[in-house]
């Protein structure tokens, strides 16, 4: 029987399917047509076309974005918090701050909890954690029958200081359990045991919208994959970088939010360490935006300052990755200034570039492309065909015309636009950081990420660029490649000169307990699980936090202040030995370890393949004569100098004049900008 693993990535316009033999490593790859209506729909059809034996899958991982775009959307069933009274509008009033600071007429949206669905109850617990009023049961009963007769699907119970001390919370989910046993509960002193109220709130609300959606698609898939033959767990991608299980699913749903682009993010560390590069740069380049993300020393970065829409942060731990509207589809425009544009906007899937024959008379990133030769006459696999006609009109029509330039002058323009602004979003994930782009490679890969991956590279003078073996369905295989995971944190604030490790100690191991009783319901083995200790700390008077690694044993509260002065003067480039530290949070990241088929790794045999064919190429305003390659037949060892073109099903890949290329034992592609 072969024994495969199948991973689904569900997009705006494609579903990426990714079936790993798990004996021999071989990848094959399909893609479907998405159905936004019930995604559901494309993964079944996507697993037919493929022809998966669902009996014979013995891991099927899926990064979903229906958290994601229910938020967005705000298709969300009717939910309703229960705060302390006093306290109903702490995620009306926020910080008090806007996106855009300038523009008075652009209000941050709405709850998403109407006020009228955020109801009080009696009861106070102070910053120490002390009972000063215990929840008053009248009220609670009240108010649970109130929310049964409005019909609500699920609850958020928020109450003041509930972070150190959550008894009432637990208490009100009780009550709220007998009157509605079959709706979620979320409570906050669970979802987000932390200070700093409004993004306490703000998380366990996006948790209690999101869990009726959530866990009704995936016990549906659940099940349609235990009618074809599939009885092992279904894994969903969380925006953390791990997989949680359905059992997860109804009391953390919210940490799927950011689940799709985080698979990118996941399988771009991975392939960069894979060839020798510890510190990678993502480059996630689709059909309408570019994902940015960074490995440092082999560990994604991870932030918790991120949101679905402003105003509303979702603080569980996230893989940091910035997308902008860049993407083949972007288009280009003229501003009032007179300049020249590129994106955000994008011609979509419908009617997308004016080579696909749609009615788009605009010119985008992929009308440049096929405009200066980089692109051929079709895409994947000859599904789509480009007309180059229609995409010289366009062209001429938005920018050469305008703008009084030659066609393929204005070709360039448009992209070099357009990797300017991706080389500004590198540079904000990186040099803004306090990492410098020369000591990292960039990956590339999406749809679009190999067309522009070199001439982003050369703009930020990073020396290697790698292009994956199927760049198109690499988020995919980010899904095949993950551990489960989960979070665990609490609020730890002291002065860390006061702090004796024992304390901490304790802390730690009662933590610890949590989160290997969690990972043994999830089914995993003791000798699997892997727990991470980390602080986050600052010097007395900031309000942000830096995280630092802690060892298994504390033992010296002094190497943890030594270790934060290092990551300050990495991140700002400046350490105040002198100052006083004060430790803010203590968390554990607590990994249950899934075994992982490998890779295929072929024998390098050093040759110059022969081009399929060869066609006209514009680079700096000159035609060059540039070898074309079909990617299917570039074997282990293959090297070739550039201007050439790679073309496979999924994408194309530039190498531009001066640069190399050569192909790996796993069949990346690394391009040496440097030449």
């Amino acid at each position: 029987m072969t024994r495969t693993r199948v991973a689904v990535d569900v997009g705006g316009t494609f579903t990426d399917i990714c079936i790993m033999d798990e004996d021999t490593g071989a990848i094959r790859i399909e893609k479907t047509g998405s159905t936004p209506d019930d995604p559901m729909r494309a993964i079944l059809n996507g697993v037919e076309q493929a022809g998966i034996d669902l009996s014979e899958v013995t891991m099927f991982s899926h990064g979903t974005t229906v958290a994601t775009n229910a938020l967005i959307t705000r298709r969300l069933p009717r939910a309703a918090m229960v705060c302390t009274e006093g306290f109903r509008d702490v995620v009306e009033i926020r910080r008090a701050n806007k996106e855009d600071l300038w523009d008075t007429y652009k209000d941050v949206a709405k709850p998403y909890i109407p006020r009228r669905d955020r109801l009080t109850v009696r009861e106070r617990v102070d910053a120490e954690g002390v009972v000063l009023e215990v929840l008053n049961e009248e009220d609670a009963r009240r108010v649970a029958e109130i929310l049964k007769k409005r019909d609500v699907k699920s609850v958020a119970v928020c109450f003041m200081n509930s972070y150190v001390n959550g008894a009432n919370e637990r208490r009100m989910r009780d009550i709220l359990k007998q009157v509605m046993p079959d709706i979620p509960v979320s409570v906050s002193c669970e979802v987000m045991p932390e200070i700093f109220e409004h993004e306490r709130f703000s998380t366990t609300m996006a948790n209690a919208v999101c869990a009726p959606v959530v866990v009704d698609y995936v016990s549906r898939l659940s099940d349609k994959l235990a009618a074809g033959g599939y009885h092992r767990d279904l894994l969903l991608l969380h925006s953390g970088g791990g997989v949680m299980t359905p059992a997860s699913v109804r009391e953390f749903s919210a940490r799927l939010a950011g689940s799709g682009i985080a698979a990118g993010a996941i399988a771009s560390r991975f392939i960069g360490n894979l060839c020798g590069f510890p510190n990678s740069i993502g480059f996630d380049m689709g059909g309408t935006s570019t994902d940015v993300s960074l490995a440092w020393n082999g560990q994604s970065r991870i932030t918790k300052d991120w949101y679905i829409e402003y105003g509303y942060p979702i603080r569980f731990p996230s893989i940091e990755v910035l997308t902008i509207g860049a993407g083949g589809g972007s288009l280009a425009w003229q501003d009032e200034g007179g300049s020249l544009r590129n994106g955000p906007q994008s011609a979509g899937a419908h009617p997308g570039p004016a080579c696909y024959r749609n009615g788009n008379p605009v010119a985008t990133n992929t009308d440049a492309n096929v405009v200066l030769g980089r692109l051929g006459s079709s895409l994947a696999g000859g599904k789509i065909t480009l007309d180059p006609t229609l995409a010289a009109t366009a062209v001429q029509e938005t920018v050469a015309t305008p703008f009084g330039m030659s066609l393929h002058k204005a070709a360039e323009a448009i992209i070099a636009v357009a990797n300017a602004n991706m080389a500004n979003a590198v540079r904000l994930l990186s040099v803004s950081r306090g990492y410098d782009p020369r000591d990292f490679a960039l990956v590339a890969f999406g749809g679009a990420g190999a067309l522009h991956g070199a001439a982003v590279a050369r703009e930020l003078s990073i020396p290697t660029v790698i292009v994956p073996p199927n760049p198109g369905v690499t988020s995919a295989l980010g899904c095949l490649l993950v551990d489960v995971q989960h979070d665990f944190s609490e609020s730890f604030m002291a002065d860390a000169s006061a702090v004796a490790p024992d304390e901490m100690e304790a802390a730690f191991q009662r933590m610890e307990g949590q989160a290997t009783e969690r990972l043994s319901h999830e089914g995993i083995a003791a000798g699997d699980m892997a727990l991470q200790r980390m602080v986050e700390m600052m010097y007395q008077g900031q309000w942000r936090s830096l995280a630092v690694n802690a060892p298994a044993k504390i033992e010296s509260i002094g190497a943890l202040i030594e270790a934060f002065h290092a990551e300050h003067e990495r991140e700002f480039n400046y350490r105040r030995d002198e100052a006083p530290v004060s430790i803010f949070r203590i968390a554990i990241q607590a990994v249950g370890i899934v075994p992982k088929a490998d890779l295929p790794k072929y024998e390098v045999r050093d040759h110059a393949p022969d081009p399929v064919t060869r066609r006209a190429v514009w680079f700096d305003g000159i035609a060059h004569d540039a070898a074309i390659y079909q990617r299917d037949v570039l074997e282990a060892g293959a090297m070739f100098t550039g201007p050439a073109i790679v073309e496979q099903f999924d994408s194309t890949t530039v190498v531009p004049p001066g640069m190399s290329a050569r192909v790996d034992a796993f069949l990346n592609i690394l391009i040496g900008t440097k030449g």
